[in-house]
């Protein structure tokens, strides 16, 4: 009995001084941000826009409003679209 006992707090003592890991749970890493996304946003009332791209998720935009309120734009909307192509064209041209 003895011996069964001092194994198994020989057994605890060694997990107890296993380091933990300091990764995500892969249910964090890999989650959208945009679950629903927005197809009507003023353009004046933009600050600020996020392009994320996440190995599991669609193309995703995130726009900052003037608000500080953060919503997720389709980035299928024409206006973004076009938005796209510019920016695009425009680096195309600095380089």
């Amino acid at each position: 009995m003895d011996v069964k006992l001092l194994a198994l707090m020989t057994l605890l003592a060694v997990v107890m001084q296993v380091p933990t890991a300091n990764a995500k749970p892969i249910s964090l890493v890999e989650r959208c941000w945009c679950r629903t996304t927005l197809n009507t946003v003023s353009q004046r009332s933009i600050k600020e826009l996020k392009f994320l791209h996440t190995p599991n998720c669609p193309f995703q935009v995130i726009a900052k409003l003037k608000n500080n309120r953060e919503v997720c734009i389709n980035p299928e909307t024409k206006w973004l679209q076009g938005y796209l192509k510019n920016a695009i064209n425009n680096k195309q041209r600095q380089i």
